[in-house]
């Protein structure tokens, strides 16, 4: 039996499905730590990265949805160890990689792996969450985003002393995931019965969909262009920071993992914070200040020194990164019988649109130089705009 808090929060379930949440996007986060390796050993340019990535994301993306709307109708608690077995597998074989194809092939079963593990994962979030749903999603998504900022950390630790094929020692962590998911998919039975219970009583009856189709539609296409100007930001990052600060500042490979650990510990900080305000303020307030907020802060960036490269970049991803849980909580208010394909889609949408913005960024990087990707991007924040015209739902 799992401990259940007076609001019906799991809160040990919660903490092993964030944890699986941080070894998970932990493996992710190691392809673009290792970009810089790759590009060195395989003399790729900057178009060839952003097609890594597009793979990755893509393969990540299109399962996603098909997952969640399979599971929505017959649940399945552990296809989330099966999605890990993916991640294993693509992990061992990107450690030993000797060409440019079995690259590709190589993070596109991490991003299988990941497109299985998602979805369950977060109808298990939304089932443990009882009546704190900003806090539930905060601690699943916060697990996440760690576990994204370690890898430029292990990778100036680990992979850039012993080279490639370090890759390999991150197969204890799917190992480790694999045995926490079996554990979580053992007690969903119970989570899902004490979460329709709690709803139950809240409403008065069985959770329903209250609203229009004309509402639901107009919100998720907002909520998706929202996810999808705040994600082309975000990768421009993950994927080209360190070369970003190599070239223009002449920092080391290290020293510009480092710097990149801490912008994703910052989103990690940032998506705790925005959902538990969140459970307090509103999520439509949430969304407005995330996603608009940063924009000053995007358009100076590209003009100051180092030092205050480092810090615009923190207060950027502190506050750019408070936005998910609020746009997935959002989603999922909008449709609240189908968590799975919610989770799927949003999930999917952040690995799809990136891999795209990634690819895209790759070429005019190529064509214009990296500064020129950040000069760009430094108006993206202008789309929170949008947040005007998001649907007015209870929460």
């Amino acid at each position: 039996m799992t401990t259940a808090t007076r609001s019906g929060t799991h809160l040990a379930v919660l903490m092993a499905l964030g944890l699986t949440h941080l070894l998970n996007d932990l493996m992710q986060s190691l392809i673009p730590a290792v970009y810089p390796i790759l590009k060195g050993a395989y003399a790729l340019d900057f178009a060839q990265i952003g097609m890594i990535t597009l793979t990755f994301q893509i393969a990540g993306a299109m399962l996603q949805p098909v997952v969640g709307m399979v599971t929505d109708r017959h649940p399945a608690p552990y296809s989330p160890v099966v999605g890990m077995m993916f991640t294993l597998s693509g992990l061992v074989s990107l450690a030993f990689a000797q060409s440019y194809a079995t690259i590709l092939v190589s993070v596109a079963l991490i991003g299988i792996g990941s497109s299985i593990f998602h979805p369950e994962a977060t109808r298990n979030a939304r089932y443990a969450a009882g009546g704190r749903q900003g806090l539930a999603q905060g601690i699943f998504q916060v697990g996440g985003q760690a576990g994204g900022s370690l890898g430029p950390a292990l990778a100036a630790l680990i992979i850039v002393p012993w080279g490639q094929a370090s890759l390999a020692w991150f197969a204890v962590a799917a190992l480790a995931a694999m045995m926490l998911l079996a554990w979580i998919g053992s007690k969903q039975r119970q989570l899902s019965a004490d979460f329709a219970s709690i709803r139950s009583r809240s409403r008065g009856g069985p959770e329903k969909a209250p609203h229009s189709h004309v509402t639901i539609g107009v919100g998720l296409f907002i909520l998706t262009m929202l996810m999808f100007t705040k994600n082309t930001y975000i990768e421009s990052f993950r994927s080209f920071y360190t070369f970003y600060l190599i070239e223009r500042f002449g920092l080391s490979i290290p020293a510009s993992q480092m710097m990149l650990f801490v912008f994703l510990v910052a989103a990690a900080v940032g998506v705790l914070i925005g959902g538990i305000i969140g459970d307090r303020i509103g999520r439509y307030r949430i969304i407005w200040i995330s996603i608009l907020g940063p924009l000053p802060l995007t358009l100076i960036l590209p003009y100051v020194d180092l030092f205050w490269t480092g810090i615009l970049t923190i207060m950027i991803s502190l506050i750019m990164a408070s936005a998910f849980a609020s746009i997935l909580i959002y989603a999922m208010d909008l449709l609240p019988n189908r968590i799975g394909l919610i989770g799927g889609l949003f999930y999917g949408l952040n690995f799809g649109l990136a891999g795209i913005s990634a690819a895209l960024l790759g070429f005019l990087a190529d064509s214009h130089g990296v500064e020129t990707v950040y000069r760009i991007c430094a108006f993206l924040p202008l789309a929170g705009l949008l947040t005007w015209f998001l649907p007015r739902i209870d929460h």
